[in-house]
């Protein structure tokens, strides 16, 4: 493959690179001044160039081999996505030592676990908001010594690691000889361990995924091999913001732009991000599922507040995008300039909600609903579903730009051999695959065996080499009369409801499902302000007129699905939404099953 340019590495390059801080390097020095890293202060977008980013990292790798850390030492980072993240991520390799991510989200419980766990012997954090609960975990980790605050923040009383201030610690670095950061570079491996990223999942405690600085390169390239010949990727713009502390984000939306010399925006928060997506706009995104969800059922609600012509260009562009994609042989000629038209009067503005010159949005983190892809797809956004789990480092497979198959998460990426066992599960082999789970021998073991990682998905492999997903292995439902139901399909079926903002499914060894709903809050409003009650949502779950609404729109939900998968009866949650704040989603975006039966099962069991 012929290179065309700096920003296009060739695959022998992705192969030869020796680590993530050579990747990084050697892709910076060749940007120099060119801007990297681009976060909101004070309503304007501020940059940093390459050069300083490479600058920044040699002096903070610099301090904190000062400060005692060795190769091989964990060092903990809890911070929002901004470039301080990447630039001490990274810094913490480049000095052989490993990353342990943590979610914002976190407790101090959940701090002193991953601490502890993981023996780490420094921390950065951000924000003094953020110290609070790792301050308190701290307190009751002894191995802590050396703690590096981004923003000003003050230690509790009896605080005895050492405080360091970032500023600080790249002034002190940056009087330093670099020479020993880029011998200390030089030493890694792709064998040496990058990070430990603790998986959240939708159950247990949280088990450190060790991942290799190959495993990763890995998947950067699989990434670039599958979009460089529909998207060139000769100048790209990412917006970031999900999670940096979740492998997805931190393979697909930091290292894998990195390694294309791409810009990466830091969206300002999810309130923000429809705001910033039409300031940045995006070449390509990486998101998961409930923002298609959530853009889709936004979308709807704008369309039915338009005219009758609006809606129904709108219903036609969909109709006709949809037949394009499936039955492109079957469209007229008529067809054909009709829908040429719709690109000018509805396409269009559905892509200026993205930014306008969006290429394409990788969807991972979970299984997306095909109508909700095709959908998408019928409007003129490329739509990529993929498949990935942590121990992956994560992406597995990916459909191909122009090659969509909507119901499948494509063919496995470069260098990636996956294969069916014989009881349905997923078993993913190559150099994306974990070292293993930290001190848990007896999981890895369980989960790691002849060179297979059993994946715990349940899935087959169609005739062109697609894969397709049918459920989690723990996950699937059995029912009292033996059936196997697999919950993502069901939820997915309500959740396409624009009625139905979140759902889970109930009734394993019961005779049939019963869900839990959480309304839509637009539909909410339209009915309180219909019926002229209060704005307490409570009212509503004793409501004979909602509850019937509610249960035509199950109905319409379950024609699409057999005898044993239809939901019989429902209850409402009390929350207006599942969210990270309240514990009931993952950094991922889905629901914690765990958690919302435990809080629902006496409500659920009372439903049979």
């Amino acid at each position: 493959m012929e290179k065309a340019g700096l920003n296009y590495p060739t695959l022998a390059e992705f192969r030869a690179w020796p680590s993530l801080p050579a990747m990084v390097f050697a892709v910076g020095r060749q940007k120099g001044d060119q801007p990297l890293f681009w976060h909101k202060k004070l309503e304007k977008w501020h940059s940093t160039s390459w050069s300083e980013t490479l600058l920044a990292i040699s002096a903070l790798a610099q301090t904190l081999h000062q400060l005692g850390i060795s190769s091989g030492d964990r060092v903990v980072l809890v911070s929002e996505s901004r470039p301080e993240w990447a630039i001490a991520d990274i810094a913490i390799m480049a000095i052989g030592a490993v990353t342990v991510p943590t979610y914002i989200t976190n407790t101090a419980g959940d701090h002193q676990h991953i601490l502890s766990d993981s023996g780490a012997k420094a921390v950065i954090v951000s924000t003094a908001k953020l110290a609070a609960p790792l301050f308190a975990a701290i307190m009751h980790t002894p191995g802590v010594e050396t703690v590096i605050t981004i923003d000003p923040v003050d230690a509790l009383p009896g605080f005895k690691p050492k405080l360091m201030m970032w500023s600080d610690a790249l002034k002190s670095g940056n009087t330093q000889d670099h020479a020993r950061i880029t011998s200390s570079i030089e030493a890694l491996s792709r064998r040496n361990l990058a990070c430990l990223i603790y998986t959240s999942g939708t159950g247990g405690v949280p088990k450190g995924v060790m991942l290799s600085h190959g495993a990763i390169l890995c998947n950067a390239m699989g990434a670039f091999d599958l979009l460089h010949r529909t998207y060139g990727l000769s100048h790209e713009i990412f917006l970031s913001f999900l999670p940096l502390s979740h492998s997805y984000e931190h393979s697909a939306g930091l290292f894998f732009p990195l390694s294309i010399g791409a810009e990466i925006y830091y969206a300002e928060g999810a309130d923000k991000l429809v705001t910033n997506l039409s300031e940045v706009r995006p070449t390509i995104m990486t998101a998961v599922p409930r923002l298609y969800e959530t853009m889709y059922q936004r979308i709807l609600q704008s369309v039915l507040r338009q005219s009758k012509l609006s809606r129904r260009l709108f219903l036609d562009a969909v109709k006709l995008g949809r037949k394009k994609h499936l039955m492109p042989e079957n469209l007229t000629a008529i067809d054909k300039g009709y829908s040429v038209l719709l690109d000018l009067l509805v396409r269009r503005k559905v892509k200026a909600r993205f930014g306008g010159r969006l290429k394409g949005m990788i969807s991972g983190g979970g299984p997306l609903n095909p109508e909700i892809g095709l959908f998408f797809a019928a409007l003129g956004i490329d739509v990529l579903q993929g498949y990935g789990l942590t121990e992956a480092a994560p992406i597995v497979s990916c459909n191909p730009p122009g090659r969509v198959k909507m119901d499948t998460v494509g063919p496995p990426l470069r260098d990636v051999d996956v294969r069916i066992a014989d009881d349905g599960e997923i078993l993913i082999r190559g150099e994306l695959v974990m070292d293993g789970y930290w001190k848990q021998p007896a999981h890895t073991n369980d989960t790691l065996r002849n060179g297979w990682l059993h994946s715990g998905d349940i899935g087959k492999i169609d005739e062109d080499g697609y894969l397709k997903i049918t459920d989690r292995k723990k996950d699937i439902i059995v029912n009292s009369g033996g059936d196997n139901i697999a919950p993502a399909k069901v939820e997915g079926a309500l959740t396409l409801q624009p009625e139905i903002y979140q759902a889970m499914v109930y009734g394993d060894r019961h005779p049939y499902l019963v869900a839990l709903i959480i309304p839509d809050p637009e539909f909410v409003k339209l009915f309180i302000a219909s019926k002229g009650l209060s704005a307490d949502r409570g009212v509503l779950k004793n409501d004979l007129d909602f509850k019937q609404l509610l249960s035509q729109v199950i109905d319409r939900a379950n024609k699409d699905l057999s005898p044993i998968e239809r939901i019989r009866r429902f209850s409402i949650a009390t929350e207006e939404a599942w969210s990270l704040e309240n514990g009931f989603l993952t950094p991922s975006l889905k629901v914690k099953r765990f958690a919302v039966r435990k809080k629902y099962e006496n409500i659920l069991e009372a439903l049979y």
